[in-house]
């Protein structure tokens, strides 16, 4: 079958355009839109009425490819004009605190932040020292108040103003000090979406709590009650589009509707509105911000091809969407979900029908359907995985079949209950009680495949690893045309397979023998693990939640927790002392001696002291050795900002015969020049502050580390760790090792030296 591309390549011009463009000066991306304008006018205008036909074709194909670049670039450099100049970049470059008045734009999220929980939403500022404006802004608020906020209320602020990173169409992003002032009850749609969500929690609240979480995101997109350790299990095994509002959700609730159209004998002119009608209400529903008009489109797009069979019509209608709205919303052409989606419904379009048609020789229809859509949708969408996360899932198909016959039910009933439940609350619990079921379901397929031995496989990431697996694709597609080459790939991967199995059965499990030390992966946040003994370990720092650094413990055999050091008081590494002392004995904390005491709330009935510099602990053969920070600065207190927190941590050098190791918490480049004369060399060195940029390269240099870990959350907000750090570290010829890929990362002793074994 062939597909009508004829818009494609327009489509991806105006795409690249925009990506492109993003970032550079208006006045050149004005000059080059101006360029291409030029030229496509040159090439649309005939010259004459002998011309060849097929010549004139070309020039008509390339004109309108220019002439959507054209049209692309203008409209990155008219909002990069507005977002650039005006008083809120002013205030931006001068790094000035101001009132002003603003419109969300979107949900607030709740993110961990320094210290505590950080709000983080898009807004519009309308108003700001008199002077009227509209341009958008990110806002970072600490008062929990901000997640109250619904889109389109209006609300003043009064917060620092900061000059935005990276190439986005932002004009600042602003710090914000204290509770928001509403001025303003959200729109009478968004009153409508958020009375229907709540209703809808509401009616799930009886449910187990991972389903009663699960459902409400798989509905309409709300994912404020998940998990975050189950959600990163959905991660892994490929299912993460399930907990967000896409296409598929849209294609699920309008094939129903047009299937009670037919069943009530509505003719294909009567239909439609119906359809239409339930597009307009999940929009509504799961709130009309960019993601889920995109989902819309993409979702219509996906329905109308393949309820219609009209397979060949997709591709331009797909082109066509992306087309009008990258020109919308320029900033689409570097979103990451906005590619997924694309490349999603591409691949039903495209892949999807031959595969089908190919498997269904060997396998009957409905099962042949099900295996080709999960293959082409994962298949189409792995080089932008690849980039983001630097590994492949290799049980992801197998999770998405198993999974799919129950996401239909779950999120038909769901849909249900969340229309019944603002009529009647008894009806809608009685309906999503089986959707709760399929939720079941579904979350015992996303851990079972997260927790199989290479659910994931590592790979090289950002543009290198999508190059690479799109060599690796075309290197087995060669490999499955030829018969011969089969032959070798067969037997090559049977031998590896064999390989892995016989190390598999070989390697010494987890925790390894004579590990040292253990970075436990907690996510965005530190806590470490020093061996001290059979069954106990020297804990620095907890991480930001109880769970992990618990389960971390409970696998390592750790039952006495002789001391126990934190490090700093941020919730990313105090926030988990409850798991550290779930079924454990600490005997003794120790925190900076510069505290505010913030600690206390989670050591109650332990002793707790001060680290104070040149002070030893000897647990065993582990001695224990604190080089910061002095004990005569001045106590920390609640107003201090992040920087001067972190440079409060304590430092712990870390010394066993054939071990040591330099744990630095979270001192940036300040405290690190302060440091350098101190630093011993070492065989370990736990980078600072989760590789952050601050960095002080005489510091790092100092310590002539083997092996260098650093401590960091998988997608996090913060952009940790800073290419440039690991450039830094790369040059300084250690190995990096990241619990974000390797996960727990433990430190064994040998013979001659120190090896890294990972539990990934």
């Amino acid at each position: 079958m062939t597909h009508d591309i004829r818009l494609l390549i327009p489509a991806i011009a105006t795409w690249v355009a925009a990506a492109t463009t993003m970032g550079l000066p208006p006045k050149l991306t004005y000059a080059l839109a101006a360029t291409a304008a030029l030229a496509s006018l040159c090439l649309l205008i005939p010259r004459s009425r002998t011309a060849h036909p097929g010549g004139t074709g070309g020039r008509v194909v390339i004109g309108v490819v220019l002439a959507c670049a054209a049209a692309s670039a203008c409209g990155v450099a008219l909002r990069a004009t507005a977002v650039g100049g005006g008083p809120v970049r002013d205030l931006a470059r001068a790094g000035r605190t101001a009132a002003a008045e603003a419109v969300v734009t979107e949900d607030p999220r709740a993110t961990p932040g320094h210290g505590r929980r950080m709000v983080v939403l898009r807004a519009r500022i309308e108003a700001v020292r008199r002077a009227k404006v509209r341009v958008p802004v990110l806002l970072i608020a600490g008062d929990p108040r901000w997640l109250r906020l619904l889109p389109s209320q209006r609300v003043r602020l009064r917060g620092r103003f900061t000059t935005p990173e990276g190439a986005g169409l932002l004009a600042a992003v602003v710090i914000v000090r204290g509770p928001p002032t509403v001025l303003g009850t959200p729109s009478p749609v968004q009153r409508a979406a958020e009375h229907v969500r709540a209703r809808l929690r509401a009616a799930v609240d009886r449910l187990p709590p991972d389903r009663r979480g699960v459902l409400p995101g798989m509905v309409v997109g709300d994912t404020s009650r998940i998990d975050p350790a189950l959600a990163e299990h959905f991660r892994t095994a490929g299912l993460t589009h399930l907990l967000v509002v896409s296409g598929a959700n849209l294609a699920i609730v309008v094939g129903a509707v047009l299937g009670l159209c037919r069943l009530a004998g509505l003719g294909p002119r009567r239909a439609p509105p119906f359809a239409v009608l339930a597009v307009f209400g999940f929009v509504i529903v799961a709130r009309p911000e960019p993601s889920v008009l995109r989902a819309a489109v993409m979702g219509s797009i996906g329905l109308l091809a393949l309820v219609t069979g009209r397979e060949r019509q997709g591709l331009p209608a797909l082109a066509a969407a992306v087309l009008l709205l990258v020109l919308i919303d320029p900033e689409l052409s570097r979103s990451y979900g906005f590619a997924l989606s694309v490349l999603a419904t591409a691949g039903l379009l495209v892949l999807a029908p031959p595969w089908r048609e190919r498997l269904g020789r060997w396998l009957p229809g409905p099962i042949a359907g099900a295996l080709a859509v999960s293959a082409a949708a994962e298949v189409a969408v792995a080089p932008v995985l690849v980039t983001l996360s630097g590994e492949v899932g290799v049980v992801s198909v197998f999770a998405n079949l198993l999974a799919a016959p129950a996401v239909a039910p779950a999120t038909l009933l769901g849909a249900l209950g969340a229309v019944t439940a603002p009529v009647s609350l008894p009806a809608a619990r009685l309906i999503v009680w089986p959707a709760g079921l399929a939720v079941g379901w579904i979350i015992w397929v996303a851990r079972t495949a997260a927790k199989l031995p290479y659910a994931t496989i590592p790979w090289a990431g950002g543009g290198l690893g999508a190059v690479t697996l799109l060599a690796a694709g075309g290197a087995a597609v060669l490999i499955l045309r030829s018969g011969r080459l089969r032959l070798i790939a067969a037997a090559a991967m049977t031998g590896v397979l064999i390989a892995v199995v016989a190390m598999r059965a070989m390697s010494p499990g987890w925790p390894p023998p004579g590990w040292q030390m253990v970075a436990c992966d907690v996510g965005q946040g530190d806590a470490l693990a020093l061996s001290a003994g059979p069954g106990q370990a020297v804990v620095v720092d907890t991480g930001p939640d109880p769970a992990p650094v618990d389960r971390c413990l409970r696998r390592l055999g750790v039952r006495d927790v002789p001391l126990l050091v934190l490090t700093h008081p941020h919730a990313d590494h105090i926030n988990g002392t409850s798991g550290v002392r779930h079924g454990r004995t600490v005997r003794q904390v120790l925190t900076t001696p510069l505290t505010s005491g913030r600690e206390a709330r989670y050591t109650s009935g332990i002793p707790i002291g001060p680290a104070e510099p040149g002070r030893q602990w000897r647990i065993g053969e582990l001695t224990l050795s604190v080089l910061a920070p002095p004990g005569n600065g001045p106590t920390l207190s609640a107003q201090d900002d992040g920087t001067t927190v972190n440079n409060a941590s304590v430092v712990l050098l870390a010394r066993k015969p054939g071990f040591s190791a330099l744990l630095a918490g979270d001192i940036e480049a300040d405290a690190q020049r302060a440091l350098e004369s101190a630093v011993p060399c070492v065989q370990v060195l736990k980078i600072p502050h989760h590789g952050s940029r601050s960095q002080d390269p005489r510091f790092l240099a100092a310590a002539h580390a083997a092996v260098s870990l650093i401590s960091v959350g998988e997608h996090n907000d913060y952009g940790h760790p800073s290419p440039a750090t690991l450039n830094l570290l790369s040059r300084l010829h250690t190995r990096i090792y990241r619990t974000d890929r390797e996960g727990d990362i433990a430190i064994v002793r040998t013979a001659t030296a120190v090896t890294v074994v990972s539990r990934h």
